[in-house]
């Protein structure tokens, strides 16, 4: 299945509380659940004014689908074509 990054400009990401990222949250796995298992998020990077996602979803549809039943930007959506680390030089 496909992996995706979502980038998501919210401003002022940096400085949500941790009652505000947990409620942020439960809102995605609410929807996400009532999606289905082809659509899984598997990590997000808070950053000052954007929110970088990971998720495995069939195609890009399903992302935009997400975003729009949770009231989420999702400003591009980019596939993972490979994934390269440290390891990757050896």
């Amino acid at each position: 299945m496909p992996k995706f990054v979502i980038e998501r400009e919210i401003p002022g990401a940096g400085e949500l509380t941790g009652e505000e990222l947990q409620a942020i949250s439960q809102k995605s796995c609410d929807i996400l659940n009532q999606l289905g298992p082809q659509i899984q998020w598997v990590q997000s990077f808070v950053t000052a004014n954007k929110i970088y996602c990971v998720y495995v979803a069939p195609d890009e549809e399903a992302i935009k689908t997400h975003a729009d039943m949770g009231g989420f930007p999702a400003n591009a959506i980019s596939e993972v074509k490979t994934i390269i680390d440290p390891t990757t030089a050896e």
